[in-house]
């Protein structure tokens, strides 16, 4: 008798306890949804938003208390005060006909009290272990306090830094954004949902969200199938493959119909093709808003969305208020209310809440495990990986712990644009800024001399539309400052240092959603104080804070030194010291192009070629007039304070066969004085396909480490499938003959070979 592997064995034995899991599950659903009305199951596919707590949208929700009593509330949304978390739930188990729990949903974006880097700058760090352990200590702190369900990760590909939303994603690659999409959910959801520290994540905008008109924030978006499939749903589909719980919906339409109602997207994609077994939620009001989009009134479109496979309805309570009148007209069935329900349920059921409904309510163990010096130094570690270095061609960087440094600009010493956008729970207090790393980093043999030198804009209808409408404006400073003068302090103080740190670039109230900009430049007024450092003749080293890539042509071509610095959470102002004293050798690279010009958005690498390939000695080819076609600063790129070669590429066989697996390899080597590390990027290019295909695809990377003078060789594994792509007719498959294997340091400096790959 043959003996079983042990992994297989080990295989079987986990599936069939799954399998008794899900019996036990289904049995206890079944027996639950026998005892409730129509009206509470209804009244679990909605969720509300109680007045005086933090809302996103501008509608809350009425008569919480009562309607959770009455078994009309399955989900509340923002819920930040254990204590009202906790009378909460305790309604809901002891009041409710049914004592159906309820599920405590909050945007965590980066972090809930420890807060990481932004998304997107985190995302550059190509460290998918630190994101996923950030998701995991987020998810920690958050369910001590009573959150269960997490709105994240919005895992939504974009190519225009327009967009405010771009610091919320990874970035503009497909593959890179899977990767990214995955640490995510894993780090959130761990290996059991049922454990008390980890919550149930949800991808968002599903679907393709991130390529909005314009650049502009909720408008219309319209593609290919092909694009769809080839370039903005892979994020989405490596997060169901990771086993999040559920979905949301995004505000825009897909093929002409909202997301909320489309069920082409829901259920043909999500369910039948990817085979998802949670729950679609949707955006704030996104089904009341399909009203808008003109697709019938509120009746209407909740029938639809219910129809199309949307489960639960966030705040608007279309779903409350119409579902069974549209049930009593045949619009809908029993049957579609009852698997909304139940998916609802299992989510409870998972999370463990049957068992224990205070599980995720724990004041002691969120005075011990929130914010803690270990949480803050996982947040720092992200952060000095997430900085990326552009330019430092006099080597003024790193600056020497001894002397005078001038650091002047709106950015110096500002808390709550150091934490970034999305900062719902965050300690807005114990904030690292800029000018608090310096000091405590350089010692007392630095001397930190300080101006504002501008305000973040003149502009006064920037001004008017970055205001939250939910604070009041602050009072007139009758001791503020005109912009003359405070120019005039910036020069006197740059005057007196030994090298100047100019802190400029967005505020966070220009990022984010509802956060879309026309101009992605410094602002005018920033510029013109930059002018005037750089004519005190000084070395000046230009620290950007942004949520998105900025248009920094101007800066470029004015300063030797630039550093992007992104909003990098609660340990910036210490991680951004680091780098700038060289504690941290800088290692960050670009996960979305710097464009040159707002004129030539979109812009990023994988890009379809044309018949006509810019030729500047070819009038008659795809081309601008007034500026190259390539980015500022293109994907995979980022400086070192060390230099880094590589060697020509290496296969194991250059004509490999089928399924066959071989490896391409370079040697890189550390050329610089400094110890550092390197990412190295593989892109696989296809110039003869079916269809016309990108000019390359990033399929890889590896990370490593390398002292002064030392070599690595490292190597990729390549298969066929890595080669697949989505055919016209969405077929996923290769096409056998020549590929171009590139491995380098960013994706426009690599090093590449021809491999012909046979059938």
């Amino acid at each position: 008798m043959k003996r079983i592997p042990f992994l297989i064995l080990s295989l079987i034995i986990s599936a069939i306890q799954l399998s008794g899991q899900n019996q036990k599950m289904n049995t206890f659903i079944d027996g639950l949804m026998n005892k409730m009305t129509l009206q509470e199951k209804i009244g679990q596919l909605n969720q509300v938003a109680p007045g005086g707590w933090v809302v996103t949208g501008a509608v809350i929700s009425n008569n919480v208390e009562e309607k959770i009593v009455t078994g009309k509330v399955g989900s509340i949304l923002n819920s930040l005060n254990p204590e009202v978390t906790r009378h909460a739930q305790e309604l809901a188990i002891t009041k409710s006909p049914n004592k159906i729990p309820i599920l405590f949903g909050l945007d965590i974006i980066h972090g809930y009290k420890t807060i990481f880097p932004i998304p997107l700058a985190a995302s550059c760090s190509w460290d998918l272990d630190l994101i996923e352990k950030s998701a995991q200590i987020a998810a920690s702190e958050a369910s001590a306090t009573g959150i269960n369900w997490t709105f994240s990760p919005m895992v939504d590909i974009s190519r225009d830094p327009r967009w405010g939303r771009v610091s919320e994603g990874a970035g503009e690659d497909p593959w890179w954004g899977s990767q990214v999409a995955a640490a995510w959910v894993k780090g959130y959801q761990g290996t059991n949902l049922s454990d008390e520290r980890s919550i149930l994540a949800c991808v968002k905008h599903f679907g393709i969200y991130g390529a909005p008109e314009g650049g502009r924030d909720y408008n219309t978006v319209d593609m290919s199938r092909l694009s769809m499939y080839q370039n903005y749903l892979p994020p989405y589909k490596a997060a169901i493959d990771a086993g999040v719980g559920s979905v949301m919906t995004s505000f825009n339409v897909v093929d002409g119909i909202p997301s909320t109602g489309n069920r082409w997207l829901l259920t043909d994609v999500l369910r039948d093709q990817w085979k998802f077994n949670g729950f679609v939620v949707t955006d704030y009001c996104s089904n009341n808003e399909m009203s808008t989009h003109g697709l019938g009134n509120l009746k209407t479109v909740s029938a639809l969305a219910l129809n199309a496979g949307t489960d639960m309805d966030m705040v608007g309570e279309g779903f409350l208020t119409t579902l069974e009148q549209s049930l009593a007209d045949g619009t809908i069935t029993e049957n579609q209310i009852n698997q909304a329900c139940r998916r609802i349920l299992e989510a409870k059921y998972k999370l463990g809440l049957f068992d224990d409904p205070y599980r995720y309510i724990n004041p002691e163990r969120m005075k011990k495990e929130t914010f803690t010096t270990e949480n803050r130094e996982t947040a720092k570690k992200l952060a000095q990986r997430s900085i990326v270095l552009l330019k430092n061609e006099d080597q003024v960087l790193p600056l020497k712990k001894s002397g005078t440094i001038a650091l002047i600009g709106p950015l110096i010493d500002s808390k709550n644009d150091m934490l970034g956008s999305w900062v719902v729970a965050g300690d807005r207090e114990n904030v690292s800024t800029l000018k608090q790393g310096l000091t405590d980093t350089g010692g007392s043999s630095v001397q930190i001399i300080t101006a504002k030198g501008s305000e973040f804009t003149d502009d006064p209808y920037l001004i008017n539309s970055a205001r939250n409408p939910w604070e009041k404006p602050a009072p007139e400073d009758p001791f503020k400052k005109t912009p003359e003068d405070l120019l005039k302090e910036a020069v006197a103080v740059a005057e007196k240092a030994d090298v100047i740190i100019a802190a400029v670039g967005e505020s966070v109230a220009w990022s984010g959603e509802a956060a879309s900009r026309s101009d992605i430049t410094i602002p005018q007024c920033q510029q013109k104080l930059l002018k005037a450092l750089k004519a005190t003749g000084k070395p000046v080293v230009v620290v950007i804070f942004s949520g998105r890539p900025m248009v920094l042509s101007w800066e470029n071509e004015n300063f030797n030194t630039l550093v992007e610095a992104w909003q990098l959470g609660s340990e910036g102002g210490k991680a951004l010291a680091d780098v700038l004293f060289g504690d941290y050798n800088p290692s960050g690279k670009l996960t979305m192009s710097f464009p040159r010009s707002v004129g030539q958005i979109p812009v990023y690498y994988n890009y379809l070629n044309t018949g006509r390939p810019m030729n500047p000695n070819n009038r008659f080819s795809s081309k601008y007039l007034d500026i190259p076609n390539d980015p500022l600063f293109p994907f995979g790129y980022g400086l070192s304070y060390s230099t880094f070669s590589y060697s020509p590429v290496e296969l194991s066989n250059p004509e490999p066969s089928g399924n066959e697996k071989i490896t391409a390899s370079v040697t890189i080597k550390n050329t610089g004085k400094y110890a550092g590390e390197e990412v190295a990027e593989l892109y696989i290019s296809d110039p003869v396909a079916t269809i016309s295909r990108p000019l390359k695809e990033l399929m890889g990377f590896k990370k490593i480490m390398l002292q002064p003078g030392e070599s690595k060789k490292v190597t990729f594994e390549i298969s066929a499938e890595e080669l697949k792509y989505f055919h016209s007719n969405l077929e996923y498959t290769w096409d056998p003959g020549e590929f171009i294997i590139s491995i380098g340091t960013n994706s426009s400096n690599v090093q590449s070979t021809k491999i012909f790959w046979n059938e």
